[in-house]
Protein backbone atom coordinates (compact mmCIF):
# COMPACT_ATOMS: atom_id res chain seq x y z
CA UNK A 1 0.00 0.00 0.00
CA UNK A 2 2.78 2.23 1.03
CA UNK A 3 4.62 1.73 -2.12
CA UNK A 4 1.37 2.34 -4.54
CA UNK A 5 0.50 5.59 -2.65
CA UNK A 6 4.18 6.92 -2.90
CA UNK A 7 4.64 5.44 -6.48
CA UNK A 8 0.86 7.51 -7.27
CA UNK A 9 2.23 10.59 -5.67
CA UNK A 10 5.42 10.27 -7.44
CA UNK A 11 3.77 10.68 -10.91
CA UNK A 12 1.62 13.44 -10.09
CA UNK A 13 4.82 15.23 -8.83
CA UNK A 14 5.95 14.59 -12.71
CA UNK A 15 3.16 16.19 -13.99
CA UNK A 16 2.92 19.21 -11.44
CA UNK A 17 6.74 19.81 -12.35
CA UNK A 18 5.80 19.50 -15.59
CA UNK A 19 3.30 22.09 -15.55
CA UNK A 20 5.59 24.11 -13.28
CA UNK A 21 8.29 24.11 -16.02
CA UNK A 22 6.23 24.70 -18.95
CA UNK A 23 4.30 27.55 -17.31
CA UNK A 24 6.23 30.21 -18.64
CA UNK A 25 5.31 30.21 -22.10
CA UNK A 26 2.59 32.11 -21.50
CA UNK A 27 4.53 34.98 -20.59
CA UNK A 28 7.29 34.31 -23.53
CA UNK A 29 4.57 34.86 -25.46
CA UNK A 30 3.65 38.19 -24.42
CA UNK A 31 7.75 38.89 -24.83
CA UNK A 32 8.11 37.22 -28.57
CA UNK A 33 5.15 39.64 -29.08
CA UNK A 34 6.28 42.68 -27.76
CA UNK A 35 10.32 41.95 -27.76
CA UNK A 36 10.79 43.20 -24.83
CA UNK A 37 11.15 41.32 -20.90
CA UNK A 38 9.38 44.64 -19.87
CA UNK A 39 9.34 44.29 -15.84
CA UNK A 40 9.67 40.69 -15.64
CA UNK A 41 12.35 39.19 -13.95
CA UNK A 42 14.84 36.69 -14.96
CA UNK A 43 15.66 34.88 -11.55
CA UNK A 44 12.33 32.61 -11.46
CA UNK A 45 13.79 30.89 -14.96
CA UNK A 46 17.56 30.84 -13.87
CA UNK A 47 17.25 29.58 -10.09
CA UNK A 48 15.05 26.72 -11.50
CA UNK A 49 17.21 26.06 -13.92
CA UNK A 50 19.88 25.68 -10.97
CA UNK A 51 17.27 23.46 -9.04
CA UNK A 52 16.99 21.40 -12.03
CA UNK A 53 20.84 21.19 -12.57
CA UNK A 54 21.48 20.04 -9.09
CA UNK A 55 18.09 17.46 -8.71
CA UNK A 56 19.62 15.80 -11.89
CA UNK A 57 22.36 15.05 -10.74
CA UNK A 58 21.08 13.89 -7.21
CA UNK A 59 19.25 11.68 -9.05
CA UNK A 60 22.25 10.04 -11.36
CA UNK A 61 23.81 6.69 -10.00
CA UNK A 62 27.15 7.98 -9.04
CA UNK A 63 25.33 10.19 -5.85
CA UNK A 64 21.75 7.87 -5.42
CA UNK A 65 21.98 3.84 -5.00
CA UNK A 66 21.65 2.88 -8.59
CA UNK A 67 18.57 3.95 -10.45
CA UNK A 68 16.46 4.30 -7.36
CA UNK A 69 15.88 8.19 -7.80
CA UNK A 70 15.63 7.99 -11.97
CA UNK A 71 12.37 10.04 -11.52
CA UNK A 72 14.47 12.95 -10.65
CA UNK A 73 16.32 12.48 -13.42
CA UNK A 74 13.87 12.42 -16.45
CA UNK A 75 11.43 15.09 -14.98
CA UNK A 76 14.15 17.60 -14.12
CA UNK A 77 16.19 17.09 -17.22
CA UNK A 78 13.20 17.90 -19.19
CA UNK A 79 12.97 21.27 -17.01
CA UNK A 80 16.82 21.77 -17.84
CA UNK A 81 16.22 22.22 -21.61
CA UNK A 82 12.90 24.17 -21.14
CA UNK A 83 14.33 26.45 -18.35
CA UNK A 84 17.75 26.93 -20.59
CA UNK A 85 15.77 27.78 -23.01
CA UNK A 86 13.14 30.27 -21.27
CA UNK A 87 16.71 31.66 -20.01
CA UNK A 88 18.06 32.53 -23.60
CA UNK A 89 15.08 33.80 -24.98
CA UNK A 90 14.54 36.09 -22.21
CA UNK A 91 18.98 37.14 -22.36
CA UNK A 92 17.74 38.07 -26.35
CA UNK A 93 14.89 40.45 -25.56
CA UNK A 94 16.50 42.18 -22.58
CA UNK A 95 17.72 45.44 -22.24
CA UNK A 96 21.48 45.26 -22.28
CA UNK A 97 21.80 46.33 -18.08
CA UNK A 98 19.26 43.29 -17.91
CA UNK A 99 21.46 40.90 -19.78
CA UNK A 100 24.75 42.13 -18.09
CA UNK A 101 22.51 40.54 -15.21
CA UNK A 102 21.60 37.85 -16.69
CA UNK A 103 24.74 36.55 -17.46
CA UNK A 104 26.03 37.50 -14.11
CA UNK A 105 23.86 35.19 -12.64
CA UNK A 106 23.55 32.42 -15.30
CA UNK A 107 27.74 32.32 -14.58
CA UNK A 108 27.31 31.72 -10.44
CA UNK A 109 24.71 29.83 -11.38
CA UNK A 110 27.36 27.00 -13.53
CA UNK A 111 30.19 27.75 -10.95
CA UNK A 112 28.24 26.19 -7.96
CA UNK A 113 27.03 23.30 -10.11
CA UNK A 114 30.48 23.04 -11.07
CA UNK A 115 31.83 22.66 -8.34
CA UNK A 116 28.99 20.68 -6.77
CA UNK A 117 29.73 17.84 -9.15
CA UNK A 118 33.22 17.59 -8.61
CA UNK A 119 33.11 17.79 -5.10
CA UNK A 120 30.59 14.99 -4.80
CA UNK A 121 32.28 12.98 -7.18
CA UNK A 122 36.58 13.46 -5.99
CA UNK A 123 36.07 14.14 -2.44
CA UNK A 124 33.28 11.74 -1.15
CA UNK A 125 33.69 7.85 -1.55
CA UNK A 126 29.98 6.65 -0.78
CA UNK A 127 26.55 7.19 -1.88
CA UNK A 128 25.36 8.71 1.69
CA UNK A 129 28.12 11.15 2.04
CA UNK A 130 27.41 12.16 -1.69
CA UNK A 131 23.91 12.11 -1.08
CA UNK A 132 23.94 14.19 2.06
CA UNK A 133 26.49 16.97 0.28
CA UNK A 134 24.70 16.82 -2.79
CA UNK A 135 21.01 17.13 -1.12
CA UNK A 136 22.25 20.42 0.92
CA UNK A 137 23.30 22.24 -2.38
CA UNK A 138 19.61 20.62 -3.67
CA UNK A 139 18.36 22.58 -0.30
CA UNK A 140 19.67 26.10 -1.43
CA UNK A 141 18.73 25.34 -4.93
CA UNK A 142 15.51 24.93 -4.26
CA UNK A 143 14.97 27.55 -1.19
CA UNK A 144 16.65 29.94 -4.10
CA UNK A 145 13.90 29.00 -6.96
CA UNK A 146 10.54 29.27 -4.49
CA UNK A 147 12.48 32.26 -3.00
CA UNK A 148 13.07 34.21 -6.24
CA UNK A 149 9.32 35.69 -7.11
CA UNK A 150 10.18 37.17 -3.55
CA UNK A 151 11.36 40.21 -5.41
CA UNK A 152 8.50 40.55 -8.26
CA UNK A 153 6.36 40.05 -4.40
CA UNK A 154 7.68 43.40 -3.66
CA UNK A 155 7.13 45.20 -6.55
CA UNK A 156 3.32 43.82 -7.02
CA UNK A 157 2.92 45.54 -3.17
CA UNK A 158 4.98 48.67 -4.09
CA UNK A 159 2.54 49.43 -7.34
CA UNK A 160 -0.39 47.50 -6.28
CA UNK A 161 -0.41 45.53 -9.55
CA UNK A 162 -0.35 41.85 -10.33
CA UNK A 163 0.77 42.68 -13.91
CA UNK A 164 4.25 41.14 -13.51
CA UNK A 165 3.61 38.33 -11.25
CA UNK A 166 1.84 35.59 -13.31
CA UNK A 167 -1.01 33.34 -11.72
CA UNK A 168 -0.18 30.09 -13.62
CA UNK A 169 3.76 30.28 -12.49
CA UNK A 170 2.37 31.20 -8.55
CA UNK A 171 -0.40 28.55 -9.14
CA UNK A 172 2.04 25.78 -10.47
CA UNK A 173 4.98 26.69 -8.07
CA UNK A 174 2.36 26.10 -4.90
CA UNK A 175 1.00 22.48 -6.82
CA UNK A 176 4.38 21.10 -7.26
CA UNK A 177 6.07 22.36 -4.38
CA UNK A 178 2.98 20.59 -2.16
CA UNK A 179 3.28 17.59 -4.14
CA UNK A 180 7.20 17.23 -3.48
CA UNK A 181 6.29 17.66 -0.24
CA UNK A 182 4.32 15.14 0.25
CA UNK A 183 6.68 12.52 -2.14
CA UNK A 184 9.82 13.69 0.00
CA UNK A 185 7.38 12.55 3.11
CA UNK A 186 6.86 9.39 1.94
CA UNK A 187 10.29 8.34 1.05
CA UNK A 188 11.54 9.39 3.77
CA UNK A 189 14.07 11.60 2.41
CA UNK A 190 14.30 15.03 4.01
CA UNK A 191 16.10 16.69 1.04
CA UNK A 192 13.29 16.27 -1.06
CA UNK A 193 10.66 17.35 1.90
CA UNK A 194 12.69 20.53 3.03
CA UNK A 195 13.15 22.58 0.94
CA UNK A 196 9.28 22.15 0.07
CA UNK A 197 8.76 23.07 3.60
CA UNK A 198 9.49 26.35 2.67
CA UNK A 199 8.32 26.38 -1.08
CA UNK A 200 5.05 25.22 0.13
CA UNK A 201 3.89 28.34 2.60
CA UNK A 202 5.78 30.76 -0.27
CA UNK A 203 3.50 29.35 -2.85
CA UNK A 204 0.48 30.13 -0.56
CA UNK A 205 1.85 33.78 -0.12
CA UNK A 206 2.45 34.27 -3.52
CA UNK A 207 -1.06 33.11 -4.48
CA UNK A 208 -2.71 36.00 -1.48
CA UNK A 209 -0.93 38.37 -2.84
CA UNK A 210 -1.77 37.74 -6.22
CA UNK A 211 -5.51 37.94 -5.83
CA UNK A 212 -4.74 40.51 -3.48
CA UNK A 213 -3.73 42.89 -6.03
CA UNK A 214 -5.01 41.41 -9.20
CA UNK A 215 -7.97 43.50 -9.97
CA UNK A 216 -6.26 47.18 -9.41
CA UNK A 217 -6.81 48.92 -12.19
CA UNK A 218 -5.68 52.57 -13.38
CA UNK A 219 -9.47 54.62 -13.06
CA UNK A 220 -9.55 57.82 -14.19
CA UNK A 221 -10.36 60.63 -12.16
CA UNK A 222 -11.34 64.29 -14.15
CA UNK A 223 -11.03 67.49 -12.84
CA UNK A 224 -12.24 70.64 -14.27
CA UNK A 225 -10.67 74.06 -13.56
CA UNK A 226 -13.39 76.77 -14.68
CA UNK A 227 -12.00 80.20 -15.46
CA UNK A 228 -14.49 83.24 -15.97
CA UNK A 229 -18.53 83.13 -16.71
CA UNK A 230 -17.92 84.85 -19.69
CA UNK A 231 -16.02 83.43 -22.32
CA UNK A 232 -13.30 81.92 -20.70
CA UNK A 233 -11.23 79.08 -21.67
CA UNK A 234 -12.40 75.79 -19.65
CA UNK A 235 -9.33 73.35 -18.97
CA UNK A 236 -10.27 69.39 -18.26
CA UNK A 237 -6.99 67.42 -17.13
CA UNK A 238 -7.49 63.76 -16.24
CA UNK A 239 -5.48 62.08 -13.87
CA UNK A 240 -4.89 58.39 -12.75
CA UNK A 241 -4.81 56.51 -9.84
CA UNK A 242 -5.03 53.04 -8.98
CA UNK A 243 -8.60 51.89 -7.87
CA UNK A 244 -9.08 50.25 -4.66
Amino acid sequence: MGDKLRLSVGILRNRASLLLYTAPVLTFSRVFKKKSTEEFSCLPYVMTLFNCLIYTWYGLPIVSHCWENFSLVSINGVGIVLESIFSFVYFCYASPKEKIKVGVIFVRVIVVFGLTTAISAVVFEDHRHRKSFVGSVGLVASISMYGSPLIVMKKVIETKSAEYMPFHLSFFSFLASSIWLAYGLLSHDLFLALPNMVGTPLGILQLIIYFKYKNKKEAPITTTVVGKSNGTMRRTRKKFMNAC
